[in-house]
Formats: structure tokens, C-alpha cells, sequence
């Protein structure tokens, strides 16, 4: 891989002079001629030394503590399937656990679990893949610095330090996607699913699209079902069949077709009534209304972070939203928007009628959304009462430093990107669809949110000692304990929820798009 100088144009002066753009083109093919050239010279020794590499990871592997990883979620079959197959894509060997296993705490039941050994050919990209990563001989660093799939995933895994005969069961040849189904015929009474697969959030908007009236569970409940008894948790999705524009027959065949590409499955109710928990006509079952979505884009935001969410909405969850330039949202009629989106950026061109106009937007029922900068920004404009602990740590100035090693001191207080865990409460609607009280967050910034003081708005805080993987200066440990990752606010009959991280980061952050996804529906 090469990289040089972008001259942005036809020519840029810079401090070693004119770039012109006829220059990096014919720089970039006479490097490509000259590689060319050296790989065909150098056939011998690269042959050799890619032959040695996958020698010597054998006996790497053979020496390694950990001979095998396992994984599964057994309550969302399509991340599950997003994992496997990236993993299949990368020719790693994956097999389907023929056992239940206990792994470092956590048990892993047949048909949800998957087994991949140590032992393989791409020994090095599994242990990559999975390990985590704490100590360093440097901190001065090109990119993020962990990249622990499986907690960005959010999907439960472990370490086996031996592998048991009749573990592996069959090798998954590829990753097929899990179907949506309705499990049982056609209800008189309703229909229900889980808010804990990845596409969920596809389904409910489709069903929505439709004009299906949909509600979701604030309480548990247990219902009987074509399959049985079935416990429902917090943030299912409950479709009442009485109440619809359409007759039992074509809800059927609606929450049926709506269920194409997703893995989502739709349970049949057999009774208004619960064998525990609420009741199908309970006020704890919530009306939804569908979201009309505004996304902020253009000058004074990141494209990287804006095309993220676009990319999550527009090609994952099938979710339109309209793109509008900070710029010109003074001429933009944003009363037909429920909800409006700040990605991470400064927002200094922003005009103060245009805060009073989000302001007033908010507080007639609009729900504001801002990750990173954009919600300290909504702190520093007066609309939030969101604040930050003061990241700049102390320096000695009785000290003197090496002026020389300013630039690496700078560089290292850099949070490049790091997994953070952090505790949740499962019962609030921003963290709907979450069966464990603690997640893994990415955190590529030193925007360090207190918690608000109503105790019900501040679902997610990082525990006391939170880095799971990655680099981090020692002047953040005391600034990271029990901040919070999410904060909510009520204005007027409105909300601003504010995260203090980017939840999509590079489009394969799945572990945290769910926080997301919640408070665009929730």
C-alpha cells in the first residue's frame, strides 16, 4: 500500500513547494511500475518468505494457551450470521459447537454457539480477531487500537484453553442468513416479537410503512404461542390485530411479507390474556409512532460519521432520512420531522436562530439526537444541561520537558480507540433488546459526560475500571470511571438524547447500533 499528498486541485503549494495533480499521477504509476518490477526481481524471497509464514504459525498455534474461541448469541441469529460471515469471508474455520460449553463464565448452548480452533491456517487473524490487547511497547499509533470483533459485535464469547473431543460438530461451509417467519397461524388476538435481533428495527419501520398499528412492551410478559409458553422482554413489539385497517387475513400477509430480510421471528398469540405480566390491552403496552427522520450533513459535520448513519438507516434498516446542510437549515420547514439527527462535528456555522429553532422544534414532541461534538456544542449553545468533565490534565510547571518529545506527548494523550465496558439498565427504552447489564463501547474521542442529575436519564455509564481492550494515557483512568455514555433531557413535550461516542463507528460497530436504533424509535 501506498499513500501520498492529495494536491486537492490542479496545484497546491505547500511547504516543500508546488504539488501539481499531473505530479501525483505519474508519481502513483511509476510506483506502481517500480513494485512491479521488484515483486517480479524479488519472486524468490517473497514465495519463500510467504511459505515460512504459514509454517511457523503452526507451531505458533500448537504453542498457543488458547486453542479455540466460542462464541454465539442465542437470541439474535443475525449478528450471529453478520460474524460468521465475515469470518468465512477471511477463509477462518468455523465449526458448529456439538455440545453445550462453558466458557469463562458464560454457557453456550447447541445451535447457538460456534467453535473456531486456534489451530488453522489463519491463526493470526483469529487470534487478532478475538484477543485482547492491554499492553503496548509504544503509544504513539496509526489507527485505533483494538480490534476485538466479538465486543464490537456484542456477541458473548470465550476463551477454550483445551478443546474437548466432540466439541466440533459439523464445519460451516457459509454463512446462510436466518430467515423471518411467523411461528404459528394466523392470531385473532395479536402478534409479537422480540426487540433483540439486529433487524428488528428493519421489521418494525416495514410494518410501520404499511400503516400497522404497533406497540411496544414496557413491562415483561408471558403469552402462550403456537410453540408454547413464551416470555417476552422489555421493548417487544406487540401488533394488536382489532385494531388495524386491515382484516386478519391481509395482517397475516403483511407482517409476513414484511419479514424478508430480516431473521426475525413473529409469534402467533393465542389469547388477550398473559399467563404472567401484562395483559395484551395493558396502558404498559406503548403506541409507536413511525419516524420521520432528518439527518444533518454537509460543512461544520464528519462525512465519515454522517455517511455511517445514512449507511445504517438508508441500506441496513431500509429507513429513509433526509439529508440536510447544517447551512441551510434555516430555510428548511422541519416541522414535518419527528426526529433529527447531529452527527459528530464542530456546528460553529450554525446560526443562533437555527438553535432557537431546533429549540422550539424539540418542545412541540420532536426527539433531537447528537453523538460527540454535536452534543457538547448543544451544551455550549444553552439547549442542553449536559456537562463534560474537563479532559486536560495537569502539567508541572516547575517541570522542563525535552521539547523534542513535545509532538509524541501530544500525539500519546490521543484516545486513537479503545472498547470501554459499561453497565446498563435493561429495563430503560434506549437499552430495549439487551440481555445482559453491561455492553462494550468504542470510544475514539475525550468527550467525557457526567450523568444527569434525574438518575432515570443516564441508562448507560462506564463501570469503575472500564477498559476492555486498547490503548489509553494514564491521565484519562480517573476521567472514564462512571461517565456516562448517553443522556437524556426532556424539553417541552420533546427529548435531546446525547452520546458522547460515535454507536456506528466504520458501519461494524453492531454491538452499540441498537442504543441507536432505540432512540430513533423508543
Amino acid at each position: 500500500m501506498f499513500e501520498q499528498a492529495s494536491s486537492r486541485g490542479h496545484a497546491q503549494q505547500t511547504q516543500n513547494g508546488l504539488l501539481s495533480f499531473p505530479f501525483t499521477i505519474r508519481n502513483q504509476f511509476v510506483t506502481a511500475l517500480s513494485t512491479l518490477e521488484a515483486g517480479k526481481a524479488l519472486r524468490k524471497e517473497l514465495l519463500d518468505y510467504q511459505r515460512s509464514f504459514f509454517m511457523n504459525i503452526r507451531s505458533e498455534a500448537a504453542a498457543a494457551p488458547v486453542k479455540a474461541y466460542v462464541f454465539g448469541d442465542a437470541y439474535d441469529a443475525s449478528r450471529n450470521h453478520l460474524f460468521i460471515e465475515m469470518l468465512k469471508r477471511h477463509q477462518i474455520q468455523v465449526y458448529e459447537a456439538k455440545q453445550a460449553i462453558d466458557a469463562d463464565g458464560k454457557k453456550f448452548n447447541v445451535g447457538s454457539a460456534w467453535v473456531v480452533p486456534t489451530a488453522q491456517p489463519q491463526y493470526k487473524l483469529v487470534k487478532t480477531i478475538f484477543e485482547k490487547t492491554l499492553n503496548y511497547e509504544d503509544s504513539l499509533f496509526y489507527d485505533i487500537t483494538s480490534w476485538t470483533f466479538p465486543l464490537a459485535m456484542g456477541i458473548p464469547y470465550g476463551e477454550l484453553k483445551i478443546l474437548q473431543p466432540g466439541v466440533l460438530g459439523d464445519a460451516v461451509t457459509a454463512a446462510s442468513f436466518p430467515a423471518g417467519k411467523i411461528t404459528g397461524s394466523m392470531s385473532k388476538y395479536a402478534y409479537a416479537f422480540d426487540w433483540d435481533d439486529f433487524y428488528a428495527p428493519k421489521l418494525l419501520y416495514a410494518l410501520q410503512s404499511k400503516g400497522i398499528l404497533t406497540k411496544a412492551a414496557t413491562q415483561l410478559f408471558e403469552s402462550t404461542t403456537a410453540a408454547g409458553k413464551r416470555r417476552f422482554n422489555y421493548g417487544a413489539i406487540l401488533v394488536p390485530v382489532h385494531q388495524q385497517r386491515y382484516s386478519p387475513e391481509v395482517l397475516y400477509q403483511q407482517i409476513e411479507s414484511a419479514l424478508a430480510g430480516t431473521g426475525v421471528e413473529v409469534f402467533s398469540l393465542n389469547s388477550g390474556l398473559s399467563i404472567s405480566g401484562i395483559d395484551l390491552g395493558s396502558g404498559s403496552f406503548q403506541n409507536l409512532r413511525m419516524p420521520s427522520v432528518m439527518l444533518m450533513g454537509g460543512a461544520g459535520t464528519s462525512s465519515n460519521d454522517c455517511g455511517e448513519i445514512w449507511h445504517l438507516l438508508d441500506q441496513r434498516m431500509r429507513i429513509p432520512a433526509t439529508m440536510v446542510e447544517v447551512e441551510r437549515l434555516s430555510g428548511v420547514t422541519i416541522s414535518g420531522y419527528n426526529v433529527i439527527i447531529m452527527p459528530e462535528g464542530n456546528y460553529g456555522n450554525m446560526e443562533k436562530s437555527d438553535i432557537e429553532k431546533l429549540r422550539n422544534w424539540v418542545s412541540n414532541g420532536g426527539t433531537l439526537i447528537a453523538l460527540e461534538g454535536a452534543g457538547k456544542f448543544l451544551s455550549s449553545a444553552g439547549l442542553t444541561r449536559t456537562l463534560y468533565r474537563n479532559a486536560e490534565s495537569r502539567v508541572d510547571s516547575n517541570a522542563m520537558y525535552p521539547y523534542y518529545l513535545r509532538s509524541d506527548e501530544t500525539r500519546a494523550r490521543e484516545m486513537a480507540g479503545s472498547i470501554f465496558e459499561a453497565k446498563i439498565d435493561p429495563t430503560h427504552p434506549l437499552c430495549y433488546g439487551y440481555r445482559t447489564s453491561n455492553i462494550s463501547v468504542f470510544k475514539a474521542n475525550t468527550l467525557f459526560m457526567d450523568q444527569n442529575n434525574n438518575p432515570y436519564d443516564s441508562p448507560v455509564l462506564l463501570t469503575d475500571q472500564p477498559l476492555q481492550s486498547g490503548y489509553l494515557h494514564r491521565s484519562y483512568k480517573d476521567k472514564l470511571s462512571r461517565a456516562a455514555i448517553v443522556n437524556t433531557e426532556n424539553i417541552g413535550r420533546g427529548k435531546v438524547i446525547t452520546f458522547s461516542d460515535n454507536t456506528n463507528f466504520r458501519a461494524f460497530w453492531f454491538g452499540t447500533m441498537k442504543l441507536f436504533m432505540n432512540a430513533i424509535f423508543f
